[in-house]
């Protein structure tokens, strides 16, 4: 049984939602924004440590002067030459994570970067104020004011600024940096990659931030994606604006974002996902013309898929020397 299309139409599928006609040039002055900015780092020794990697706490001033964190570990050694880095990004809601979780990158001689999403499960900040509904949920946070307020806005360049602030060390070299994460983290991984071109791959499990007009006519606004329906029940309940919402919402679809990309990408798909519906994915990696490559699991949904783990690492392991 199949929640979606079959592969052949997945592989032809466009995506549904509207994209804002200003698009690029509202992307291209957020970066503009970005380069604006003072990141003001930190590197804070963290309490945890190991004999083969070096561990701090990071922080850094993202959109608004929100103080973002993230986990940063290192080889001891790595001071001695110019290695690669892997910057991840989490699930929705959800936080860094641990420490051992970096751990087996360390070991292959990556730094690497966990960031904690502003406004979640984390330490970092959201201190930009927005106009409208904050109840439930970041995708529509800011939907009511103007574009620049989204917060997804302001998470996917705090997303960019932490490989920038990797790639500038001295012992990482920035044309050896890859980005992955699932879920939230995985439409973040696509969402650097299209807005950083430099990074050189990114590994996607099953990215959530895709076409929400799919996801809308296909009934499958919850979980994730609950907060679409909460809005139109709240402050659209006659969908008068629905038009409007859905192109307004195309400024954080990272199928948009997706043609920007330049370097490799794998992605993983569940093919019984019904938080982040296959359609939804495809939507996105249709629209990459980069070098790039899916998974299909046929039977499994929104969860651990066996081994992409380790076809995640293997993939980065190529950057290496």
């Amino acid at each position: 049984m199949l929640v979606d299309m079959k592969i052949g139409d997945l592989l032809q599928y466009q995506g549904r939602n509207p994209k804002p006609q200003d698009f690029d040039a509202f992307w291209d002055q957020s970066l503009a924004d970005l380069a604006a900015l003072d990141p003001q780092c930190e590197w804070i020794p963290a309490a945890f440590q190991t004999a083969e990697a070096e561990c701090f706490d990071l922080y850094f001033t993202g959109m608004g002067g929100s103080r973002i964190h993230a986990k940063f570990a290192r080889p001891r050694d790595a001071v001695r030459r110019k290695g690669p880095a892997v910057v991840f990004y989490h699930g929705y809601s959800g936080n860094a994570g641990d420490w051992i979780q970096l751990l087996p990158y360390v070991c292959s001689g990556f730094s690497i970067a966990s960031m904690d999403c502003r406004g979640q499960g984390g330490k970092s900040q959201d201190t930009i104020p927005t106009t409208g509904t904050t109840f439930h949920g970041q995708i529509i946070r800011g939907l009511d004011d103007t574009p620049d307020k989204f917060v997804f806005r302001n998470i996917y360049l705090d997303a960019v600024e932490l490989v920038r602030i990797v790639g500038n060390e001295p012992y990482v070299d920035a044309s050896r940096i890859g980005v992955t994460g699932g879920s939230q983290g995985g439409g973040l991984t696509l969402a650097a990659a299209s807005l950083a071109p430099e990074i050189n791959r990114a590994a996607s499990i099953y990215p959530f931030l895709s076409d929400y007009k799919r996801v809308w006519e296909m009934d499958l606004a919850q979980g994730a994606y609950q907060e679409l329906k909460d809005y139109f029940r709240r402050h659209d309940p006659r969908h008068e604006r629905e038009d409007a919402i859905w192109e307004k919402l195309g400024y954080i679809d990272i199928q948009h974002l997706a043609p920007r990309i330049r370097g490799s990408v794998k992605m993983f798909t569940g093919m019984m996902d019904t938080t982040c519906p296959p359609s939804t994915q495809f939507a996105a990696y249709n629209k990459i013309t980069a070098p790039k490559s899916y998974i299909l699991y046929p039977d499994f949904a929104h969860e651990a898929l066996p081994e992409a783990a380790d076809i995640i690492l293997q993939f980065m392991l190529e950057m290496m020397d």
